[in-house]
Parts: structure tokens; C-alpha cells; sequence
């Protein structure tokens, strides 16, 4: 085959390093208020959403988890049959949408309050119902998605996850997280393996 397809992922990988861009120079102003948050929090900290957001809150917790602040991810559909019940009052809850109006991410919100948690939003909308009923909102915008239709999650997801690990990194960094912590929660693989041999 004569044709190469470089052109079009460069293409794309393109836009995608160009809406990390423009999300690192509108969302300053919010980092310090979440970051303050995390970083005193007194009970476990949630990642929620449902799709693609429900697919990075995973990742995040397990990141999260991984470099020192306790994590898990609860589902938001099955947040409201049940798994609420892994949650408390000390607990802080980070709810991930794009749009901010998905219903089943707004649904578990009111049982949230009830319960006494702590609620952010990671939403391209500071305007939208979930920035609205959370307590703290981190505004993770893009202008467009990569996909030539513009309506797959790329942008928007590459976003989340890549902001999501700065804030797991500047967390780990600021509690004075190291290499022997890593090593006792990471034993395996080969960065366990690493890890383990030289200590």
C-alpha cells in the first residue's frame, strides 16, 4: 500500500494537544480551591460519571490511588441502586461530565447532599445544572472534538484524564509521596519489580 494515513493521525493528534493547550490557560484560576479540597480531605475520595467520563473516572481513581490519595469509582446509574451506600459524609465526590446535564450523573446529586459529601464537577460547562449543584467546579472546556463530526469524546475525554493527573501528580508531590510508598502499593509488574530491587 502506497498511501499513508500519517497525515490525518498527526492531523489529530493535532487538535488534541491543541485543546490541552487551551484548557491550560482557562481553568488556572479553579485549581487552587479543588487542589485545597483533595489535598485536606478527611474521607475517601469518588470518582463518578457514566460512557466515556465514567471510562476516565476509572482511570483517575486508579491514578489517584496509585500515587497516594485513596480512590474509587462508582458507577453513576448504579450509584442511585445502591452503591450510594459506599459513600459517606466525610467523603468527597468528583462527578465528570461534559456537557454537565447528563441525567444520570445529576440523579445521585441530591442523595450526595443528603449524605453529607463534598461534590465537584469536572465539566466543559461552568453554566450547565451538575457546575450549578456542586459544591466546587473545575471548568475543563474544549471548542471542538477531534473526530471529523465533532461529536466523539476525544478532545473533551484527553482533557479530563490528562488535567485529572496533574492534579493526582501535584497532590502526590505536595504530601511528599515516594518511590518506597509507590513500591508498597505497586508490587507488581515490571515497575514493581523496578521499584522493589532497589530498595
Amino acid at each position: 500500500m502506497t498511501n499513508s494515513y500519517s497525515s490525518l493521525i498527526h492531523n489529530f493528534i493535532g487538535e488534541e494537544i491543541a485543546a490541552l493547550n487551551n484548557v491550560n490557560e482557562k481553568s488556572e484560576n479553579e485549581f487552587d480551591p479543588i487542589v485545597d479540597e483533595l489535598l485536606n480531605i478527611k474521607g475517601k475520595l469518588i470518582f463518578m460519571g457514566v460512557g466515556k467520563s465514567g471510562l476516565i473516572g476509572r482511570k483517575l481513581a486508579a491514578t489517584f490511588s496509585s500515587t497516594g490519595t485513596p480512590s474509587f469509582f462508582v458507577h453513576a446509574t448504579e450509584s442511585v441502586h445502591g452503591d450510594l451506600g459506599m459513600i459517606e459524609e466525610n467523603d468527597t465526590v468528583i462527578l465528570i461530565s461534559n456537557s454537565g446535564e447528563t441525567k444520570e450523573i445529576i440523579a445521585p446529586i441530591k442523595s450526595l447532599n443528603t449524605i453529607g459529601s463534598k461534590t465537584i464537577a469536572f465539566t466543559g460547562n461552568p453554566e450547565s445544572t451538575l457546575a450549578k449543584l456542586c459544591d466546587l467546579t473545575l471548568t475543563i472546556h474544549v471548542n471542538k472534538e477531534a473526530d471529523k463530526l465533532n461529536l466523539a469524546p476525544t478532545n473533551s475525554s484527553t482533557a479530563v484524564l490528562v488535567v485529572g493527573d496533574a492534579i493526582a501528580c501535584t497532590l502526590s508531590e505536595l504530601k511528599g509521596f515516594s518511590k518506597d510508598d509507590f513500591a508498597t502499593f505497586h508490587p507488581g509488574g515490571a515497575l514493581g519489580k523496578k521499584l522493589l530491587s532497589t530498595k
